[in-house]
């Protein structure tokens, strides 16, 4: 692989998240805000690393015995191209002979975030996990490869109660992990996640900015395939099932609830309901 395409720092590092390969564990808890990846790392017995890089900060140590990163991505899933292709070139590829490696290591993506619900019945506060994620980001349009496990026929029959506009990227449907949902999701709400390139016009929001479609959300909210329907907007989560898939790893993404689109309602503070997401998916992740 040339300079321009694996591009390392001088130390030898990758070259956004700035670590080298033997300062990433296989189970990887990710973040949007870098402050909250402190608000992980404070639960750790141990820290080995600390790393920052922009908004993508590193952090990996022990719990309950198990090696774990704490990764901050930033926002949006041109962020989750960068993080999820560069943690997968610290496991899957070497570094000094700029070769894919023979074996490859799959890692666990755990991706803790907000979220605002889009089904009246999810209270604030709810941690909402992610059963698949639907793109109306265009990110996976640019990836070849084997896509077998995400979901045509649903992606079809979303674009068609969406009456998808020809001029938008194509969306596309990604699966959760189902040993990592099983393992870290017992009781949790679930869905379809519809991850968004913005936080604004992308999720039928207005302010001055007016809206090439008003009724968005609406036909999100009654959108339902076999009794699986849209229950949360963000800005990461197709992308990393996407890739996930792709490369060969697991993903998973639990999101608080801090808005209702439905009701209006937000949550003014929600930082109890992440540190109590925080825990329960170290608790779980290290069983």
């Amino acid at each position: 692989m040339q300079a321009s395409e694996l591009i390392l720092t001088p130390e030898g590092a990758v070259y956004h998240l700035r670590i080298l390969p033997h300062q990433l564990a296989h189970k990887v808890i990710l973040v949007g805000d870098q402050a909250r990846v402190s608000m992980i790392s404070k639960h750790f017995s141990r820290i080995e690393c600390q790393v920052q890089n922009r908004e993508i900060c590193t952090h990996t140590g022990w719990y309950n015995g198990v090696r774990i990163s704490a990764v901050s991505t930033g926002m949006g899933t041109d962020n989750i191209d960068i993080v999820v292709n560069e943690l997968d070139a610290l496991v899957n590829i070497d570094f000094h002979s700029r070769s894919i490696c023979e074996k490859h290591t799959q890692l666990e993506l755990v991706r803790l975030g907000t979220s605002g619900a889009l089904q009246p019945g999810i209270a604030i506060g709810d941690f909402v996990a992610s059963e698949w994620g639907v793109g109306i980001d265009g990110l996976l349009n640019f990836y070849a490869g084997d896509k077998s496990s995400f979901n045509d026929e649903m992606n079809a029959a979303f674009m068609k109660h969406m009456n998808w506009p020809a001029s938008w990227a194509d969306t596309y449907i990604a699966p959760a992990n189902k040993d990592l949902m099983d393992k870290l999701a017992p009781g949790l709400i679930r869905g379809i996640t519809a991850t968004a390139p913005g936080f604004y016009g992308p999720q039928g929001r207005q302010l001055r900015g007016q809206l090439f479609r008003d009724d968005l959300n609406e036909l999100l909210m009654t959108f339902n395939y076999n009794g699986t329907r849209v229950v949360n907007f963000e800005m990461e989560t197709s992308a990393l099932f996407g890739l996930s898939a792709l490369l060969g790893h697991k993903a998973l993404t639990i999101c608080v609830a801090i808005a209702n689109r439905a009701t209006g309602e937000f949550m003014g503070d929600y930082h109890q309901r992440m540190e109590d997401l925080v825990v329960h998916c170290l608790d779980h992740f290290t069983l």
